[in-house]
């Protein structure tokens, strides 16, 4: 294989994009993959799941919807796009300003491991269906995933600190999740990351002076394909209604406070980054989450409410103790493990706070499928 002459880009399959990225490990940075290695509630995480139960899914009740979008799936509408082009401006890692710097690799680094996570599972649900349906779609989802993540390590490796991402396959702890919950993670992964990709490309769409970074330029056809993931797992979930009701509504809430709380204090851990985007953390929270609310009435019958004045004030709370955690780890000792252990039940009241305010309820509409409309 000449590594010089291929690109993930270009690759119709995701075994194809893994044999290629290995290929290019050797020039990889430990550094990188120990931060991607990382398993905190903070970190993306690998999953695995009972892929017998998955491969037993039946799409019949929703055979239209399904047929269209595995075509238009198909139909590659992203091969050969996430590559360096003339669009590609040079970057100065060395003059870039060190906390922006960091903090922009940790989002890169933190990307990338999302990406390859999904890229894992849906490679292996590929590998060990015998389901016509389930098996073409993972395979063309992990694809996808697959080209993100070599997208990405790419844009890193221009820093040198890129992921080995075949260690990251061997090596990574693997965490158990039923399909359900397999169903409600990811389904919300796809669908957030649309509203966070596509809010940073508009605003700056409109403010081009905030651009630090080529990679930004992507994001468009980027946030399209995690759209049409989240489109997919919205029909799996469409076709067993029992996924949406009774008491599984309890625990698609647990996922929407978990999800939204994540990237809150995610977020707000990057002040450096989110600055130089021009962009406020709080408005850019109330953006993605107002953004993946709307999105997600297609198929969950309820959402947040994020209007909720206890909604703030409990994210606001969840951060200060997970920034406290953070500064009592790096303490170390019996202080640092004090401090980290009071906040850890803090942030623990912080979130049983945020998941007893009341939602909202809705209709599901009676056709799950959506199309990008911001």
């Amino acid at each position: 294989m000449n590594i010089q002459t291929m690109h993930t880009a270009d690759m119709t399959n995701a075994e194809e994009s893994l044999a290629l990225q290995q290929a290019q490990s050797d020039i990889d940075s430990t550094s990188a993959t120990d931060v991607a290695m990382q398993n905190t509630l903070l970190t993306p995480r690998f999953y695995t799941t009972d892929f017998d139960e998955m491969d037993g899914i039946d799409v019949s009740p929703v055979r239209a919807d399904w047929d269209a979008l595995i075509d238009e799936m198909k139909s590659d509408p992203n091969k050969g796009h996430f590559k360096k082009n003339e669009d590609w401006d040079h970057v100065d890692w060395d003059g870039m300003e060190p906390a922006l710097r960091k903090e922009f690799i940790d989002f890169l680094i933190s990307s990338c491991t999302a990406e390859f996570s999904g890229c894992v599972l849906y490679k292996e649900m590929k590998r060990r269906g015998t389901n016509k349906d389930i098996t073409e779609l993972f395979q063309l989802m992990a694809r996808d995933e697959a080209r993100h993540a070599g997208f990405i390590n790419d844009a890193l490796r221009e820093a040198g600190v890129a992921i080995n991402l075949g260690f990251l396959t061997q090596k990574k702890k693997y965490t158990y999740f039923r399909p359900k919950f397999i169903y409600y993670a990811t389904y919300l992964s796809e669908k957030i990351g649309y509203a966070r990709y596509i809010t940073i490309f508009r605003h700056l769409q409109a403010h081009p002076e905030h651009r630090f970074h080529p990679i930004f330029k992507w994001f468009e056809e980027w946030c399209n394909d995690e759209f049409r993931h989240g489109e997919a797992f919205a029909l799996l979930m469409k076709s067993d209604p029992k996924l949406t009701s009774g008491m599984n509504v309890y625990w698609i809430k647990f996922f929407l406070t978990a999800v939204y709380g994540t990237m809150y204090v995610r977020d707000h851990q990057r002040p450096a980054f989110h600055e130089a985007l021009g962009v406020d953390p709080d408005w850019y929270a109330r953006e993605v989450f107002t953004k993946t609310s709307e999105l997600t009435k297609q198929i969950f019958p309820v959402t947040l409410d994020i209007d909720n004045p206890r909604w703030q004030r409990g994210c606001e709370k969840l951060q200060r103790a997970n920034a406290r955690i953070a500064e009592g780890k790096r303490r170390g000792g019996l202080g640092g493990w004090l401090t980290s252990t009071l906040n850890s039940a803090r942030a623990a009241m912080a979130f049983a706070g945020l998941y007893t305010i009341p939602v909202k309820r809705h209709v599901v509409p009676a056709s799950t499928r959506l199309e990008p409309a911001y």
